[in-house]
């Protein structure tokens, strides 16, 4: 299966769990089961290129100046993970269907661990450090949802922004660390990222982008001193915690860390710092887990130990290192997992997850008792269980690791982890299911359906086969650790197996379990000390870090973002003004290589005229109707200086947007008062007046300095000239660079448009809904009101020249690739004629022609656009690049057809629908109760008409 099937399945598989909710709570599961059912099949389809020692690739080329590609990667370390993502997933949602309520909405829970899914292939398959980056942030905002899927819990709330806001503050510095390695090697294809090794530790920036990374990693991972937003995550659902927290979220950083491995270990910064945060993390997680008394708390800490385990062991640097690391990841998921679920079974079914209420489950729920008894042991590290095998190998590599020039500080620490690892594994077994039946459980405990407990046994039946007999998976490890390290790197063949003689680590496993045994008789006594001993809490240095954080934000941006538009324009254009005097004053600037050309009577008189309009409306823009209509000449002025430097495409722009805003603008001002009141003081005025100066004296002489001198780049208008006709199968240079060059821009700009209009729709309704409403209905216009609503001459000339103006812009559209015009003047010209159907007949008569919604007609623009956009990717072209070729249909003469039509088109609609829902917006407030206009153009009522001429008929009888 393609690798693209694989990452995208999860994704569209999430929009049918909450579409299948409705048909029952089996039909959701069912349709959940079958996604993630397909990609892990398409997944093993690679499985035998990939044994074979071949990399699976997938691109597409995306935005390939940028270096962002669509490129995937299938290897050993790739499809390790993967398999794991998918697997266990499968496992978890046989095993959520059965957990969740009746009260859970079962589609939104799948959706959002679907999107979780997708995300996790994702960041395992990528190949670009781009595409990573997306699926890594995605991740964050998948389990914010799922941590936070049971909202009514204060708790589950809090820990969902707490695992959003750490893991997210990684994930940007990592970003910046992606963006350096990529720099640094001129490309972000990991692939080729891989392959730089000196080149990347060469460099003086390698310990930033590796401090920057390391930070991302340690974060998503859990690593001390991010390490308090595990456990809070636990508030999520059980099925949730169980796959976050053994085979995905948490594994995120590790993966990452073992990605990266041949590029950035072997150096003494990565050693010192990955081996220490590792070291550290597995103890401290282990001691905290011992003594918390909530299940999924304790397994919670003993996550964060194991990730520590297998973060110091791929610290070290070495092949075995690497080897060890590997192997426990997979062990870690497989007991982790059942551990999570036993957990969940016994909160499901005894209703309460503290230990201190539970015990002697064992002759209740046997089943639940077996599995779980397993899995711990497994963890504790007890012989012929996956987890002794790598616990050993962990154990060997602490005992030859130097680490601050000391011998014996890692094996110490190594060992101390192990012991209480085992000792909280043993607490785990003996306080939840040994010792007698109680007789006050919150609820009376039973093993559940085969459908809760035969996920966790699956992954059980898995810790003791490999337990027994390792060689089944020693040839797949050795193959997903040489995907880490490289072919070149030697590995110790035969060293996973049970038995390796009396070696140090075996007597360091023995002090570990016996020392944990020994620990659970002196439980109580140690509780009580760690109890009574005071110890910072981790959740309230956060919050108190994070309160400082916004008391800071808002201190700064409280007397700046104080809602003053002129404040913000004042604060930008001085900062503007400063960064340019300081480029002006410590740069040079060449002498001046061109004369000032003579300038005639014409332009200088169309500049005053600019000028004055200009100074006019700065003096007398308190009278609202004089400012429009400044406004309005500046702007055309504006269109005739377009026309005289021979640029028709901009004067046609300029002037049809000129004629419809002021259309728009005079609407909205019948709702304003005639003057706006004065509000600045005379010092703000001579202030804004001398940073407006300024600004403009800055601009004058930008300007002058690059008309009188040649630039050191050359003008990209070259490029276009030469390549419109060429590239883009049209002569008008202007409107090829709208619909191809940069089709993009244009793409993004009808959207906002449209999104403007749809704004301003929301906002009319939120004002005819609100006390707006009453205060329209008592408004007293400022001047009587016409009595004549629809002029009789105007109705009848909007009627006449509205299909002429139809045809021209018809016209207009279809020239617009080789002459001045396009799609967006075209819109203009259609929607000023349409506009004058509204204010000449009125806007009831015109809407009740309405055939097609404005808001329909914008969608349609922006999908036809996008939709021609989409169709180059078929071709194999990136998104928006156009063709054209050139058809002979008799008796017509031979004619060009060109895709950018259809992008022009998109354009045409979404310019049309965003003018004509905004005049819609405005009329509908126009439209009150007391103001309802005539749907009778030219005031003739043919009723009215027929009653009046029955009485003149009267009066003509009685004469």
């Amino acid at each position: 299966m393609s690798l693209f099937l694989i990452v995208a399945l999860p994704f569209f598989g999430a929009l049918l769990p909450g579409i299948m909710n409705s048909a029952g709570r089996s039909a959701c599961f069912g349709v959940t089961f079958t996604v993630t059912l397909s990609a892990f099949v398409g997944l093993l389809t690679n499985l035998p290129t990939v044994l074979a020692g071949e990399v699976v690739m997938a691109r597409v080329n995306w935005m390939p100046e940028l270096g962002l590609n669509f490129t995937l990667m299938l290897d050993g370390l790739g499809f390790f993970f993967a398999f794991l993502i998918l697997g266990i997933g499968l496992l978890i949602i046989a095993y959520g269907r059965q957990y969740l309520s009746r009260d859970d909405h079962m589609g939104e829970f799948f959706t959002y661990l679907l999107l979780f899914q997708g995300a996790m292939v994702g960041i395992v398959l990528s190949d670009n450090i781009l595409l990573l980056l997306v699926f890594w942030e995605l991740t964050s905002l998948a389990s914010f949802l799922l941590i936070g899927y049971w909202k009514h819990l204060p708790e589950g709330r809090q820990g969902a922004r707490m695992a959003l806001a750490v893991t997210g503050m990684g994930g940007l510095a990592m970003i910046g660390g992606m963006l350096i390695l990529g720099q640094i090697v001129g490309s972000y294809d990991l692939s080729v990222i891989l392959q730089n090794r000196e080149a990347i530790q060469a460099d003086p920036l390698y310990v930033p982008a590796l401090l920057l990374i390391l930070l991302g990693c340690f974060t998503k991972s859990a690593q001390f001193p991010f390490h308090f937003w595990l456990p809070h995550a636990m508030a999520a659902p059980t099925p949730v915690s169980a796959y976050l927290h053994s085979a995905t979220m948490v594994k995120a950083g590790i993966f990452l860390m073992a990605r990266m491995w041949p590029v950035l270990s072997g150096t003494p910064e990565w050693f010192y710092i990955v081996t220490t945060a590792g070291l550290v993390t597995m103890v401290l997680g282990a001691v905290i887990a011992l003594f918390k008394h909530d299940l999924k708390s304790l397994l919670a800490f003993s996550t964060v130990s194991h990730l520590g385990l297998i973060t110091m062991l791929l610290g070290t640097g070495t092949a075995f290192g690497a080897l060890a690391a590997v192997f426990h990841i997979l062990n870690h998921a497989t007991f982790k997992a059942a551990l999570f679920m036993s957990a969940g079974i016994v909160d499901h079914e005894a209703h309460t997850r503290d230990i201190r209420r539970l015990g002697g489950l064992r002759h209740l729920m046997p089943v639940t008792f077996t599995i779980a008894t397993i899995a711990a042991l497994s963890m504790a590290g007890i012989p012929f269980l996956n987890g002794f095998l790598s616990k050993e190998m962990m154990l060997e590599e602490a005992h030859h690791t130097v680490l601050f020039g000391s011998h014996w500080l890692v094996p110490v620490m190594a060992t101390v982890g192990s012991l209480f690892s085992a000792a909280y594994c043993f607490r785990f077994i003996g306080h939840t299911f040994l010792g007698p039946v109680r007789d006050d459980y919150p609820h009376k405990p039973h093993d559940p359906g085969a459908g809760m407990w035969l996920p966790p046994a699956i992954l059980v039946v898995l810790v003791v086969v490999i337990g027994v007999a390792p060689f089944l998976v020693q040839d797949f490890v050795f193959m997903v650790t040489k995907s880490v390290i490289g072919e070149a790197a030697e590995l110790k063949t035969k060293y996973i197996k049970i038995w390796h003689g009396l070696v140090p680590a075996l007597y360091m496993s023995i002090i570990a379990v016996v020392g944990g045994l020994a620990m659970m008789l002196v439980f109580k006594p140690l509780s009580k000390v760690w109890e009574t001993t005071p110890r910072p809490e981790a959740k309230v240095i956060f919050e108190a870090i994070v309160e400082a954080i916004v008391r800071l934000a808002q201190a700064l941006t409280h007397p700046l973002h104080n809602g003053s538009f002129t404040r913000y324009a004042m604060i930008g254009i001085v900062a503007m003004i400063a960064a340019g005097y300081h480029a002006w004053a410590t740069g040079t600037v060449a002498d001046p290589v061109r004369e000032l050309q003579a300038a005639g009577p014409v332009p200088i008189a169309g500049w005053a005229m600019l000028v004055a309009a200009t100074g006019g409306l700065v003096v007398m823009h308190r009278n609202r109707l004089l400012a429009l209509i400044l406004i309005g000449i500046v702007g055309l002025m504006v269109s005739v200086g377009f026309v005289y430097l021979s640029a028709p495409d901009l004067a046609m722009t300029q002037f049809t947007v000129e004629v419809v805003t002021i259309i728009l603008l005079l609407l909205a001002l019948n709702f304003l008062p005639n003057r706006t009141p004065t509000e600045s003081t005379s010092l703000r005025r001579v202030r804004d007046a001398g940073v407006a100066i300024a600004a403009g004296l800055a601009t004058f002489g930008l300007a002058y300095h690059y008309m009188l001198r040649d630039t050191v780049a050359a003008s990209i208008s070259e490029y276009h000239l030469a390549n419109s006709y060429k590239g883009g199968g049209g002569t008008n240079v202007v409107n090829v660079i709208l619909v191809d060059f940069r089709g993009f821009d244009t793409y993004g700009e009808i959207i906002v448009l449209g999104i403007a209009a749809l704004l301003i729709y929301a906002l009319t309704e939120t004002l005819l809904g609100g006390p707006v409403r009453r205060r329209l209905l008592n408004r007293i216009p400022d001047q009587a009101r016409s009595g004549d609503m629809h002029p009789m001459m105007m109705v009848v000339l909007t009627r006449v020249i509205m299909p002429v103006v139809l045809l021209v812009g018809f016209y207009i559209f279809l020239r617009g690739h080789n002459e001045p015009g396009g799609g967006f003047i075209a819109g203009l010209i259609v929607s000023i004629a349409v506009v004058m159907q509204y204010m000449a007949s009125g806007f009831s008569w015109a809407s009740a022609r309405l055939k097609y919604p404005y808001h329909g007609v914008i969608g349609a623009g922006v999908l036809v656009a996008g939709l021609t956009g989409i169709g180059s990717w078929f071709v194999g072209k990136p998104f928006l690049t156009s063709d054209f070729t050139y058809v002979r249909i008799p008796p017509f003469h031979k004619f060009e057809l060109a895709t950018a039509a259809l992008f022009d088109l998109g354009v045409f609609l979404a310019v049309v629908g965003a003018v004509m829902l905004s005049l819609e917006s405005f009329s509908r407030l126009a439209r009150r109760a007391d103001t309802e206009d005539s749907v009778h153009p030219m005031d003739i009522d043919p009723s009215r008409n027929a009653a009046a001429s029955g009485s003149a008929v009267d009066m003509k009888e009685d004469t």
